[in-house]
C-alpha cells in the first residue's frame, strides 16, 4: 500500500513539475500575435472550411495580415465578410458569389454498373479500388463524400444516387469540389446565366458512351454547330463554353439531343 501511495505521489510531483516547466517555457518563448490577426478572425465566419486554400480561418487570417491573401477569398462569408475585411485591410470588396453544380446525370436508372460493389462506402475508396463502380469511369460514384465535407448542409444524396446541391445554401466554399475524386462538381458564378453540363465523360467513342450511360454526351457537336455566338468548342472530349462570349440564349440547350446541357 505504501509503495502504491509513494508511486502516486512521485507521479503527481513529476506531472506538477513538467506542467510548471511547460507553462514557463510557453511564456518565455511565446511570440506575441499580431493584433490585426485577432481583428480579422472576428470578421471571419469561423467555419474553417478551407475553401480559401489555407488551413482554417486562423491560417487565412494570418495570410491576410501578411498580405498573402485577398479579402474576397472567403466564399462562405460572402460580400458582408469581404466588406469587413476591406475596412480593416483596404482593397476591393466586390466578391463574386459562387455555387457548386454537379456535372453528371448518371443516375441509377441511366448509368450502367460494373457489378455489385461491396467495399467501403466512400467515393474515394471506390475510385481507388475499382477505378469506378460504373462503366463510365468519369461518373459520380454516389457515396456522398461531398455531403460529409459540406459544412452548410447544402448537399444531399437523392434516391437516384446522385448529389443534389441546394443553391440557396451553397456558399461556393470549394470543399465538395476539392473532395470529389471524380471531379464532377464544378463552381459557377451566380451573377450570370450559365450553360451547365450534366456530363463529364471525356471518352470520344460515341457508341461506348451511349452504352455505358443514357445521360452521356455522345459528342455529336450539334450544340457547337448551332451556337449563334460561336462560343463553344470541343475540348478534352466535352463541349466547352467560353462564358466571356456566351449570352445565355439557350439555343445549344434546346438543340442537344441527349439533354446534357441546361441553363
Amino acid at each position: 500500500m505504501n509503495i502504491m501511495l509513494l508511486t502516486a505521489l512521485v507521479a503527481l510531483g513529476i506531472a506538477f513539475f513538467l506542467g510548471t516547466a511547460l507553462g514557463f517555457f510557453k511564456q518565455f518563448f511565446s511570440v506575441p500575435e499580431d493584433p490585426l490577426i485577432g481583428e480579422i478572425k472576428e470578421a471571419l465566419p469561423g467555419v474553417n472550411c478551407g475553401g480559401c486554400g489555407y488551413p482554417g480561418c486562423d491560417g487565412f487570417a494570418a495570410a491576410l495580415a501578411e498580405g498573402k491573401a485577398g479579402v474576397n477569398s472567403c466564399s462562405p462569408g460572402g460580400k458582408e465578410t469581404a466588406e469587413k475585411l476591406a475596412a480593416l485591410l483596404g482593397g476591393s470588396a466586390d466578391a463574386i458569389p459562387l455555387v457548386a453544380v454537379l456535372a453528371c446525370g448518371g443516375s441509377r436508372d441511366k448509368a450502367q454498373l460494373k457489378g455489385e460493389y461491396i467495399g467501403v462506402k466512400s467515393c474515394r475508396a471506390a475510385k481507388i479500388s475499382t477505378g469506378s463502380i460504373k462503366r463510365c469511369i468519369f461518373g459520380c460514384q454516389g457515396f456522398g463524400d461531398c455531403v460529409k465535407v459540406c459544412k452548410f448542409d447544402a448537399i444531399v444524396i437523392t434516391e437516384e444516387g446522385l448529389p443534389k446541391i441546394d443553391a440557396r445554401k451553397c456558399t461556393g466554399c470549394r470543399a465538395c469540389v476539392n473532395e470529389c475524386p471524380q471531379h464532377v462538381i464544378w463552381l459557377y458564378r451566380k451573377d450570370k446565366r450559365r450553360i451547365r453540363p450534366h456530363c463529364s465523360n471525356r471518352a470520344v467513342i460515341k457508341a461506348q458512351v451511349a452504352k455505358n450511360c443514357k445521360a452521356g454526351c455522345i459528342k455529336c457537336e450539334i450544340c457547337i454547330k448551332s451556337c449563334p455566338e460561336k462560343c463553344m468548342d470541343m475540348g478534352r472530349g466535352l463541349p466547352i463554353v467560353h462564358h466571356s462570349k456566351c449570352i445565355g440564349c439557350g439555343v445549344c440547350v434546346s438543340k442537344c439531343p441527349k439533354k446534357v446541357l441546361s441553363l
